[in-house]
């Protein structure tokens, strides 16, 4: 269904008749018929003729001249009306888009947060020595050359090798930070790897300040 087609009656109504006047079916200067007559032909309600006419009047399509009736005014005005509609129509459905890309991806967030929490618990169900995914945790010191930069910025997974599965932060777990998750010193990074990564982890975070990350 296209946009006209999901719009209110009255806007339909403007569109239909602007396209008539580009068509010549009503001519500049040329008087319309009754809000009654043009309701009975349009089958809605006189009241719906009168907002569809309002809606011409304002982008100056016709004039509403009281007591008088309405009339054409400009049929260069009817074509810029249904331009401009085209423009709206395509700026709604850039809307659907983006809403619907924003809904899969709180879709993503919640099932990647759903394989963390299974992990977690897969962890603490298993023994030490056959735990599939080994978690570290190194608390960023006060003096770290990560402090007020982001994950994403820093390439973490790329620099060690580990990859950062939550943050606590004083009394709060931050689960699955995001890239743009900014770092403060005092967090402490949960990360998981090979045995191997947790040296490479400790030299990145609270290396020599020459060891800078950028």
């Amino acid at each position: 269904m296209s946009e006209a087609e999901s719009s209110p009656q009255y806007l339909r109504i403007a569109l239909d008749i602007a396209a008539r006047i580009i068509g010549g079916d009503m001519q500049e200067g040329q008087k319309f018929s009754g809000r009654s007559l043009l309701a009975s032909e349009y089958g809605v309600s006189p009241e719906t003729i009168r907002r569809a006419l309002k809606l011409l009047a304002d982008m100056k399509v016709v004039d509403i001249k009281d007591k008088h009736g309405v009339y054409v005014l400009s049929a260069d005005n009817a074509k810029r009306y249904l331009k401009n509609f085209e423009g709206w129509n395509e700026q709604q459905e850039l809307k659907r888009r983006l809403k619907g890309l924003l809904l899969k991806q709180n879709e993503l967030s919640g099932q990647i947060l759903d394989v963390f929490s299974e992990i977690l618990k897969a962890l603490e169900s298993a023994s030490p020595a056959v735990k599939p995914l080994p978690n570290y945790e190194i608390r960023i010191s006060p003096d770290s050359k990560l402090i007020g930069k982001n994950i994403g910025f820093l390439q973490f997974w790329h620099a060690t090798g580990a990859t950062i599965v939550a943050i606590k932060r004083a009394q709060n777990l931050i689960v699955s930070p995001g890239p743009y998750a900014e770092l403060y010193g005092g967090d402490i990074l949960i990360f998981v790897g090979d045995a191997s990564v947790a040296t490479a982890v400790e030299k990145f975070v609270n290396g020599s300040p020459t060891d800078d990350p950028e």
